[in-house]
């Protein structure tokens, strides 16, 4: 979430709809004008709330900068500190608007629940802010409606975690349907459901529906339903691309790491690369947990392992 650009864009369009029909030209130049001063432009409930927020994930973000000189107490408990901070900062920003519902999202994601009461909270803030209407055409370009997505998003990842397979396949495509730009990545959240419910045709939809641009979920997801379906030849030639086009995967897959919670949404990375690795394997860690005998099957690949071995020591990672 860029949630300093969308506060531009929210004043932006706020103070066009005041002043009137503007050209594009002038459109701009008030953009940029409210970029380099967004707080001038901040008069409204929502926005107000909007800048405690923006300034409370830059806060968030700073804090984690020094974690891995941490040892694990002290990062349990520097961990719990920036949440409680986060929350506070939400509780706040929920103060001067009551119906922020990025506010409401991030106080519930940072609150380290459960996967079901984590999805009973996220559903009733969906039904608390309920819309009648999509926006017309990407609903990703109305910058008001972009916290509605990005809770569903949410939803979706949490049914995934929860072992919800199949209220994950449709709040994912809920997104896509929404945002056919996929900017919040649904269709990776989708791959991995699909996955777990042997649904090789709705891998295959969700794929071309992108036109078959890979990421490390997809190659990773591929590996899942096959091994699943117990076509082991082609197993081992999804397993071996996954390896060998993304950066870091055969490590990633074998020396899973902890990621942070998603405030709000997934972090970008490069498509096929170590970090995007690092997030496809901790989604699928309840797939390859619901999958005993997954592991083990690609320890036995001696190639993997070697490849695995390979990058820890030219990243001097651990092994």
């Amino acid at each position: 979430m860029n949630a300093w650009e969308e506060l531009v864009e929210r004043c932006a369009r706020r103070r066009c709809e005041k002043i009137g029909p503007l050209s594009d030209e002038a459109y701009a130049e008030l953009v940029l004008a409210v970029r380099a001063d967004p707080e001038a432009f901040v008069d409204t409930e929502q926005e107000r709330a909007a800048l405690v927020i923006a300034r409370a994930l830059d806060a968030y973000r700073a804090s984690c900068r020094d974690d891995e000189l941490l040892d694990d107490a002290a990062y349990e408990a520097e961990r719990a500190r920036r949440m409680a901070a986060l929350r506070a900062e939400c509780v706040r920003a929920l103060e001067v608007d009551g119906r922020s519902l990025d506010a409401g999202l991030l106080q519930l994601l940072s609150s380290d629940l459960e996967p079901d009461p984590l999805l009973a909270g996220l559903l009733s803030l969906e039904r608390d802010h309920a819309r009648d209407e999509l926006p017309e055409g990407d609903a990703w370009d109305d910058v008001f409606y972009r916290p509605h997505l990005r809770l569903r998003a949410a939803v979706a990842r949490v049914c995934l975690d929860g072992a919800r397979y199949r209220m994950a396949e449709s709040a994912a495509t809920s997104v896509m349907d929404a945002a056919p730009s996929d900017p919040l990545g649904a269709r990776h959240t989708l791959v991995l459901a699909c996955a777990r419910l042997e649904d090789e045709a709705g891998f295959d939809a969700a794929c071309a529906r992108f036109s078959r641009q890979e990421s490390a979920w997809s190659h990773l997801a591929r590996t899942l339903l096959l091994y699943k379906l117990d076509r082991m030849s082609a197993a081992r030639r999804a397993l071996r691309g996954y390896a060998e086009l993304c950066a870091g995967g055969a490590y990633a897959l074998l020396r899973p790491t902890y990621v942070e919670t998603y405030l709000p949404d997934r972090q970008d990375a490069a498509p096929c690369s170590f970090e995007e690795c690092l997030l496809a394997v901790c989604e699928a860690e309840p797939i390859i947990a619901d999958v005993p005998d997954f592991i083990p099957w690609c320890q036995e690949q001696e190639w993997l392992v070697e490849g695995a071995r390979r990058f820890a020591q030219g990243r001097d990672l651990d092994w």
